[in-house]
């Protein structure tokens, strides 16, 4: 395993990292493995906004209307 040494850190963030360790009953060393592998190693999240922003613009808004009930669907796949 490797060493990390992270020089001028912000005060606040020293003592947010103490407060949030012994919440959790572990060293701030242990908690910042915790908080690094979480955001590091684990998928992104994104929210449902950002999952349809990147869907691909296909097809004409007409090809996403309802049917009326009346019409008879066309065969899609012939």
């Amino acid at each position: 395993m490797a060493d990390l040494l992270v020089r001028g850190v912000d005060d606040d963030l020293v003592q947010a990292l103490k407060k949030r360790a012994g919440a959790h009953g572990r060293s701030q060393e242990a908690e910042l493995r915790v908080i690094l592998a979480s955001v590091l190693l684990s998928p992104t999240r994104r929210n449902l906004a950002e999952l349809l922003a990147a869907m691909p613009d296909v097809g004409v808004d007409a090809d996403f209307q309802r049917q009326s009930d009346q019409a008879v669907a066309r065969d899609v796949f012939n």
